[in-house]
């Protein structure tokens, strides 16, 4: 038997489980971390009282200014991020809503992300020393290059690796610094061959990267327009996309010659 419903009652059943619905939205964990300006580390000292970079069967120079390699940090893979914190976060410019498999791309618990992370980072490192020693001619002289940074996965430090290596080898191959004195900051990943790749958070790097007193930031030119979008006042991007590319570029910076690219 079919009982007909008056309309308070008809939007009353109707309303009960769009409600529930919602509130399940609200409170379910979604499928994204909430990333912020992370920590930067010069290449060319220490972090945490670790030399980054140490080099042994080659002569090395005294530098001056910093390469700062940047980072976001972002939500642990097990945090849950519910509906409300995505919309606050979507709203501020220090924090960014990103898609939880572009921030831990290996998957799985977070033992798997920690070790996959680890295993970038070192991959990231063996093509930056290649990188470095290649584009300097000396990759057959027996030297011999270690790196460490503390409590960072990834690739996207390899740029900044590669750099300071020429830098503490070679500098601007005419006696000065590939810094020209400057904080020089930036992001990228880098192969073997001296290719920069993208990465991912560029806005909360040149935050980071402001913050800490840098004046240049290095950026894949694939992400200019990224990068453009929120940069901070003071702070000069340069598209890079090679590894010569990014060394001409600090070079021509520093003697002022007018011929640095430009976003």
């Amino acid at each position: 038997m079919l009982t007909r419903l008056t309309r308070p009652q008809a939007l009353a059943v109707c309303a009960a489980p769009v409600a529930a619905l919602l509130a399940t939205a609200v409170l379910a964990p979604l499928p994204f971390s909430v990333a912020q300006p992370g920590m930067t580390a010069d290449v060319l000292g220490e972090n945490k009282g670790q030399q980054v970079i140490t080099i042994s069967g080659a002569s090395v120079r005294k530098t001056t200014g910093q390469l700062r390699m940047t980072t976001i940090e972002a939500t642990s893979p097990d945090t849950r991020v519910g509906l409300p914190q995505v919309v606050d976060s979507w709203f501020r410019t220090d924090e960014a809503v990103m898609p939880r498999d572009a921030v831990y791309p290996g998957g799985g618990d977070v033992r798997e992300i920690e070790q996959f992370n680890r295993k970038q980072m070192k991959e990231s490192q063996d093509e930056a020393t290649r990188a470095a020693l290649k584009y300097l001619g000396r990759e057959n002289q027996g030297i011999d290059v270690t790196l460490k940074l503390a409590d960072v996965g990834g690739p996207s430090a390899g740029l900044l690796f590669s750099l300071g290596i020429v830098d503490k080898l070679d500098g601007d191959g005419g006696g000065g610094d590939l810094t020209g004195g400057r904080v020089v900051a930036g992001t990228g990943t880098i192969d073997a061959e001296g290719r920069v790749g993208a990465v991912g958070g560029v806005p909360l790097k040149t935050q980071a990267a402001k913050r800490d007193g840098a004046t240049v930031f290095l950026v894949p030119r694939d992400e200019c327009s990224e990068a453009k979008a929120e940069l901070p006042e003071g702070l000069r991007l340069v598209p890079v996309t090679t590894l010569q590319g990014a060394v001409d570029a600090l070079v021509a910076l520093g003697k002022d010659t007018g011929k640095v690219p430009s976003c």
